[in-house]
């Protein structure tokens, strides 16, 4: 016997002597591990493909592709390459002799997909289909008890039952096989309670169904409600029982109660006690909340008389090295994950979770939608009845799950509906999602105020329950701010589920190691395949915080007041802390900020949907600081975010870095027919005499070559004339344009230390016509970068309609090429739109320089992000030609299923309107100042 079965018999032997005088609890016994992170290895043969034709072991619960085992397979993957091997498992444990007489039941939480089980060679029941749900089989009357008995489980990854590989094993996520989730016996008194069903409401009504398993001389059921500690909560109740009864009602009134919402989980146990002439004989106990649910047609969902918005995401379970197997540490991880994006929902997709996972979304609080699966197709009504009944006795009792979805998108099997009803207690609303149904508008991917009489227009709640879909860069936090506020001002819209949480990537140990996401069909998260965070994360944040401060400009006479709306649904601000720092940042040549203070402030007190300010109570120097940050964290201490007010402007902070030397020699400079060369502090410049634009740069170590600019991104540029001034040391060298020339003026200026000046004065491309981008570009080698150490907002890249998530600071970002979502991947991406620029720092394997600006808003493009070579071009925005660029206006982000036109204002092209001849064009054009450091010391 092995050490883990003698820990067992002991084990068991001790709480069977010490339970008979309290009512024997139901004894757990785990078969497999408990998760991913705690296995039992079982003996495995695979049938087909890679290991297969051999004994050896697997770890239990896994998918065994995941180990090596069959054949890899995306749900979409054509029939005649589909992987249909199935696994053979073998594994020997205990009966004790103290387990005869009492029934004993084995459990499985999760097996993909037809499943046969034996007992010492005979069937334990009929072979069960569907993957995703606990199924089990008593096994009393198969075991030898006080000996080894033998499991065997013969597990088919391809259905029998073609309407379950229809629901799942043609769905858009990849499909594996195994036995993904735990197995173990349960031990009972053959005289037992098998489940309990409970509906808790808000206002302490509490009503139960108890279900009895050979009822013979029992003659009592008890319950008594108790918080998580201990402490009973009001008085036990009880009904009397008669023989044979199959289930009881047992319900009380208990006062004083609080109401589990997602941002005060308050959570409650009730036990139950089957009774023999007043003693106990079997206990069972559940957790649960009091709370309740509404879902008022044409008005909205109310949880505990509020109603609600839901900050939404869809998850899959998964993992690159474990697919679909999990554990109770990883839904911790992932709910700690979504909440920290101040999300308070989740949408299985596109199946019942792993039970720890809705353990957690109890205590931690997340409104749940619960989904049967069933993509574009459903279960026969044989198989979903079975499978309907299986996923809500085992979620019933769960307070985080508000409604059931019955499949998706098409996947709706109408036959049923009315099984939800009889199972579930708590009488929650079914959704079709992407259908109206049930007084319910869920369809997915609608653009930005969709709907002619429907929708956000009509007359039906609105959940799309999935939107902004999220391949690569897409989608999420791009065009979120805009959905979201028509989302919160709009009544009948109850907010929504972003597609979707991860990426889906597995880790291929038939392809050395390469992660596989399918040609990028699972590259479509908030977060990379190990969880990686990506722009729209922090994006996500800062737009669902339930605080959100006031955008503000911090002038001279700024007071200390920011004003801010309470977005939470139950949450005073008093209960949040509020913080605030001064910081002096560092300068390019320096890696520390110089300089700080913090302090405190008053939370104020502002019930849900109210307005307010906090007052800050800042030192009088605070304009000597660059930024001010505010941090507000909740009640549990997590940050909900961290704003960034500029203090110092642009030309502020430029202003220190361009002191000029004492002694230092004039600018000099000479000129030929086509060339104009001058030397400024030991750095010669060459500018085109016929079109004024900068064609080399050297220093006493050589050339930089950053050059051929400032190009304007787009329009018509006709070149007239140059002329050169000198003002005591300085040189100014002015170009000027032909009337029909959108470039309008650039006048260089190069100062005795070598910084050089440009002042732009531009028009877009056309008159009075939208435009993806404005700016100018210059050239430099890709090849050459190794980083850039930049003030302004990131460390994130941006686009026109995802400006939210960054913060103005001194950031650090190595060169990569990362293509979001695509293996190899380095966050954040490097190249790209980077927002509210003051100086940067070009980081080279040859001479490091440094580019600045005294304008306000400007964008430093970084080169353009690549792209895969199957492209969907609303994943990709315009870029400029030119390497480097200086931007006043950027391109926006589209997604899979929509352009970035049909996604908001944010997503609509720049608009910059130049009155055309009306005006003189210096009155009218859009000008930029940027200044250029080429010296050793950068």
């Amino acid at each position: 016997m092995n050490k883990r079965l003698v820990f067992l018999v002991v084990y068991m032997c001790l709480f069977f002597i010490t339970s008979i005088s309290v009512g024997q609890a139901t004894q757990k016994i785990y078969l497999s591990g408990t998760g991913t992170d705690n296995t039992v290895d079982w003996e495995f043969y695979c049938t087909e493909g890679s290991n297969s034709g051999k004994w050896t072991s697997l770890p239990v619960p896994s998918n065994w592709e995941l180990h090596g085992f069959g054949k890899y397979n995306y749900g979409h993957a054509k029939d005649s390459v589909r992987g249909k091997e199935s696994g053979l498992y073998k594994y020997r444990f205990e009966a004790l002799k103290q387990w005869k007489g009492q029934q004993v039941e084995i459990v499985f939480d999760g097996s993909m997909t037809d499943t046969e089980v034996k007992i010492n060679g005979r069937l334990a029941g009929p072979i069960h289909q569907g993957s995703f749900y606990r199924f089990k089989y008593n096994i009393s009357s198969l075991l030898d008890y006080g000996k080894t008995n033998v499991l065997e489980v013969k597990v088919d990854k391809h259905s029998a039952n073609q309407s379950v590989n229809k629901a799942e094993r043609y769905s858009d996520f990849w499909i594996f096989g195994g036995i993904f989730r735990p197995v173990w016996l349960e031990v009972k008194p053959d005289e037992n309670i098998d489940r309990v069903a409970i509906d808790a409401k808000a206002d302490g009504t509490f009503a139960s169904k108890v279900f009895l398993n050979e009822l013979k001389s029992a003659d009592q059921l008890k319950a008594q409600i108790f918080s998580l500690d201990g402490t009973p909560v009001g008085e036990s109740f009880s009904v009397d029982l008669e023989k044979g009864m199959p289930a009881v009602e047992l319900v009380a009134k208990i006062k004083g109660v609080n109401p589990w919402n997602p941002e005060y989980p308050n959570l409650y146990k009730a036990c139950f006690y089957l009774m023999k002439k007043g003693e106990p004989v079997h206990e069972y106990t559940e957790r649960f909340g009091f709370r309740t649910i509404e879902v008022r047609k044409r008005d909205g969902i109310y949880v505990n008389g509020v109603k609600i918005k839901i900050k939404g995401v869809n998850r899959h379970t998964f993992w690159p090295t474990t697919g679909r197997a999990s554990s109770k540490k990883r839904s911790i991880e992932d709910v700690q994950t979504i909440k920290s994006m101040n999300m308070n929902g989740v949408r299985m997709a596109h199946y019942p979770p792993d039970s720890h996972f809705l353990d957690v979304c109890d205590s931690l609080g997340l409104f749940v939608l619960n989904e049967l699966t069933g993509w574009h197709d459903a279960y026969d009504t044989e198989v979903g009845s079975i499978l309907v009944k299986e996923m809500i006795e085992r979620d019933v009792n769960h307070p985080s799950i508000i409604l059931w979805d019955n499949g998706n998108e098409g996947g709706h099997n109408y036959e049923l509906l009315p099984l939800y009803s009889k199972y579930d207690i708590q009488q929650r609303t079914v959704l079709h999602p992407w259908q109206t149904f049930n007084g319910v508008s869920t369809e997915h991917y609608r653009g930005y105020d969709y709907g002619m009489g429907t929708f956000w227009h009509g007359r039906e709640i609105t959940l799309p329950t999935e939107f902004l879909h999220g391949m690569h860069d897409g989608g999420q936090g791009s065009a979120l701010y805009d959905y979201w506020e028509l989302i919160w001002k709009t009544p009948i819209a109850a907010g929504g589920f972003i597609w979707d949480f991860a990426d889906q990537g597995v880790l291929r140990v038939d392809k050395n190691d390469e992660l596989d996401t399918y040609n990028s069909k699972g590259a479509d998260g908030i977060l990379g395949p190990y969880h990686e965070k990506e722009g729209s994360y922090f994006a996500i944040k800062e737009i669902w915080s339930p605080v959100q401060l006031e955008p503000r400009n911090l002038t001279a006479e700024f007071d200390g007041k920011l004003y801010l709306e309470n977005r939470y649904l139950y949450t005073n601000l008093n209960e949040c802390k509020f913080t605030w720092e001064l910081v002096k940042l560092s300068d390019p040549f320096s890696s520390s900020k110089k300089e700080s203070l913090n302090g405190k402030c008053v939370a104020p007190d502002l019930a849900p949907r109210q307005k307010g300010y906090i007052e800050l109570k800042l030192p009088q120097n605070w304009q000597f600081f660059d930024v001010l940050y505010v941090t507000v964290t909740n009640r549990y201490g997590m940050e909900l975010y961290t704003w960034s007010y500029p203090i110092s402007l642009p030309a502020d902070v430029l202003a220190g870095l361009l002191k000029e030397k004492a002694d230092t020699p004039a600018v000099t400079f000479t000129e030929n027919d086509s060339l104009f060369h001058v030397n400024a502090g030991g750095i010669k410049y060459i500018l085109g005499k016929n079109d004024g634009l900068l064609k080399k740069v050297q220093n006493e170590k050589g050339e930089i070559p950053f050059n051929n600019g400032p190009v304007i991104c787009a329009g018509k540029t006709v070149f007239q004339a140059l002329r050169s001034e000198m003002k005591e040391d300085t040189l100014l060298v002015t170009c000027s344009y032909a009337k029909e020339s959108r470039m309008k003026e650039l006048v260089w200026k190069f100062y005795p230390s070598g910084w050089a000046e440009l002042a732009i004065a531009y028009l877009p491309e056309v008159y009075d016509v939208p435009f993806d981008y404005m700016g100018v570009n210059f050239s430099y080698p890709e090849k050459l970068v190794e980083g850039v150490k930049w003030m302004g907002h990131g460390p994130y890249r941006v686009w026109k309609n995802r400006m939210q998530g960054v913060e103005l600071a001194v950031h650090q970002k190595d060169y990569n090429s990362t293509m979001t979502g695509i293996y190899p991947v380095v966050y954040p991406e490097f190249k790209g739109y980077h927002s509210n620029l003051y100086w940067a720092k070009i980081q080279s394997k040859e001479q490091s320089f440094l580019l600045a600006t005294t304008t306000e808003d400007v964008f430093l493009r970084l080169f353009t992000p690549d792209q895969p070579e199957d492209y969907d071009k609303r994943l990709a925005p315009p870029f400029p030609s030119g390497d480097i660029s200086f931007m006043q206006g950027i391109s926006a982000m589209g997604s899979k299923t929509n352009d970035s036109w049909n996604m908001g204002p944010s997503g609509q092209k720049n608009v910059f309107f130049d009155f055309g001849p009306y005006d003189d064009w210096r009155i009218r054009c859009k000008r930029m100042t940027l200044f250029f450091n080429f010296s050793t010391e950068n």
